[in-house]
């Protein structure tokens, strides 16, 4: 089976959040179960290929020149690097500024027709697209053509001014909101499958509050939506093979003291014996900085410290500045993202904080937990389908605070404190959470499952467009 499976993000070469983890993540495990994947990325930085072919693509003239190098990357695997106007910048979404490039849906736009003419040069017998910077793609596509959508994130929808309608060759009014183009719109009206990455988040969409102006056009979908929950690299994120800790497993949880030697010398911290509760976050209102950081005034009181690494909202950034210096012994923070200072917060950490107003999926839970580190979530989506409350089920691996607010928060963080402060309690959360398999392997097998079945039910494709 040839899947063509395009993005606009893809870890380790460009990846500005959860989407090139989750990419990387689904192209590596279905390549693994024997299907023939070729990665589709924007070409931002002409990155280097080996045994690299250069195919030119036909594009509306809009769009055009367009052109694929289609090779091998020696940690990304089968890539096809596409370049269309415009695509090559330093940031795939912003300025030096932070402000989004005025060309985002020229870029982006051009970028799925490419996607459509590559599928054709390929041969690939289905296309999936992720989020909206590759949700144009099934209207420069041939009819008959198997599609399936992944939505990472339904608060960014790909609008466009109503002109732009007359660019698309094919399903202008599936893609029409009011009187403009709204690429996400348009993919899930006509994708043959829509899938959420979680089963809690596939549903949460489907309301008006988590809908984000879409969530009818969801409903309509019915049984095609469906809820698959992402996974993580575990050869990236191993304790026991992890250049940037000291190694331990789970039959060797007493090691994990070192990473938390290790974590308190990199932050200059004596060992008080207080918990650790660490944070690796985009500093951005989704991720419930806000009520982290106001639960910070109660460290004193709890006996815990908080470390806290992450980039973002200027305002927020200046806060966990204020707070580290404020409170140099219970507080510290990092503005800014450091791979190796991840991987040390997550093995050296007891407790991982993540209060995110809404989560799609999440993929620090996890990553914590495969590190020993006990979660503190609130109730929403991917959240709710990797941590399970200690305090209500035997079985847990963590603790989710039972209302959206400071108070829920704060509560959640006290039960997770005695949890870790009891030795025999702390060893059986951190075993559970340590020995689940939080790889990509069950999600690809199910996105494989999903292929074949629109496979099998769709018609012979079309004439190309």
């Amino acid at each position: 089976m040839k899947v063509l499976f395009a993005t606009a993000e893809l870890r380790p070469l460009v990846s500005a959040g959860g989407l090139g983890e989750a990419a990387a993540g689904l192209a590596a495990g279905l390549s693994e179960l024997g299907l023939d994947v070729l990665t589709a990325l924007p070409d931002y930085a002409d990155y280097p290929l080996e045994n690299e072919e250069l195919v030119a693509l036909e594009v509306p003239e809009w769009a055009a020149p367009a052109s694929a190098r289609i090779g091998t990357h020696p940690e990304a695997g089968p890539l096809a690097l596409i370049t269309v106007p415009g695509i090559n910048r330093p940031n795939p979404y912003v300025d030096a500024e932070g402000k989004g490039w005025p060309d985002n849906e020229e870029r982006f736009g051009a970028f799925s027709a490419a996607i459509a003419s590559l599928s054709r040069v390929v041969k690939a017998d289905v296309v999936h697209i992720n989020d909206w910077h590759t949700a144009l793609a099934p209207a420069f596509l041939a009819e008959g053509v198997p599609t399936v959508l992944t939505i990472h994130n339904l608060g960014h929808q790909g609008w466009a001014p109503p002109p732009w309608i007359h660019r698309l060759p094919r399903l202008r009014q599936e893609y029409t909101v009011g009187d403009s183009v709204n690429s996400l719109a348009g993919a899930i009206r006509v994708a043959d499958r829509v899938v959420a990455v979680s089963p809690t988040y596939a549903t949460e969409i489907l309301q008006p509050e988590e809908g984000m102006g879409l969530d009818s056009e969801l409903k309509a979908r019915g049984t095609d939506l469906r809820g698959i929950l992402n996974g993580i690299d575990t050869r990236a994120w191993d304790p026991a093979n992890d250049a940037h800790t000291p190694p331990f497993d789970a039959n060797n949880i007493d090691k994990k003291l070192d990473a938390r030697s290790a974590l308190l010398d990199h932050v200059g911290w004596e060992d008080n014996g207080d918990p650790l509760i660490v944070m690796v976050t985009r500093l951005v209102d989704q991720k419930g900085v806000d009520l982290a950081f106001e639960a910070a005034r109660f460290l004193e009181g709890m006996r815990a410290r908080m470390i806290v690494l992450g980039s973002g909202e200027q305002r927020l950034a200046d806060w966990g500045t204020w707070l580290g210096e404020t409170q140099p012994e219970r507080f510290w923070f990092h503005n800014g993202y450091d791979a190796p200072l991840s991987h040390l917060l997550f093995a050296g950490g007891d407790i991982l904080a993540m209060p995110s107003l809404f989560e799609p999926c999440g993929l620090a839970q996890m990553q914590a937990m495969a590190y020993g580190t006990v979660p503190v979530v609130t109730p929403v989506g991917g959240l709710v389908d990797t941590v399970i409350d200690a305090d209500m089920n035997a079985e847990g691996n963590g603790f989710v605070a039972t209302t959206m607010d400071q108070s829920g928060f704060v509560d959640a963080l006290h039960r997770a404190l005695r949890g870790v402060r009891h030795h025999g309690r702390r060893r059986s959360l951190q075993r559970r959470g340590m020995t689940r398999d939080w790889s990509w392997t069950e999600p690809a097998k199910q996105f494989r499952d999903l292929y074949t079945e629109i496979i099998e039910q769709t018609p012979a494709t079309g004439q190309d467009l």
